[in-house]
């Protein structure tokens, strides 16, 4: 079954409040990491609040529209190092 925009809007949806891994690729062969909790969903965007102190701003959205075209990778298998 090929993977749409609901279907990964629907498999964010089951890992809100979940700890998250967001790569995102921002050149050639450059990519961002950053830590967070994955805390909210809109119907074209979801939002990700950074890790305090480990970033400049505390929140960052994504569109599902990024994970579709792999410009960013979602992992949320991610351990909380603290």
């Amino acid at each position: 079954m090929p993977v749409t925009l609901s279907v990964i809007k629907h498999k964010m949806d089951g890992h809100i409040g979940q700890h998250v891994l967001v790569t995102s690729q921002i050149g050639r062969r450059k990519t961002t990491k950053r830590h967070g909790i994955l805390r909210e969903t809109f119907p074209a965007i979801f939002v990700v609040e950074l890790d305090p102190g480990k970033s400049s701003f505390e929140r960052v959205s994504y569109s599902y529209t990024d994970i579709l075209t792999k410009n960013i990778e979602v992992d949320f298998d991610v351990a909380q190092a603290n």
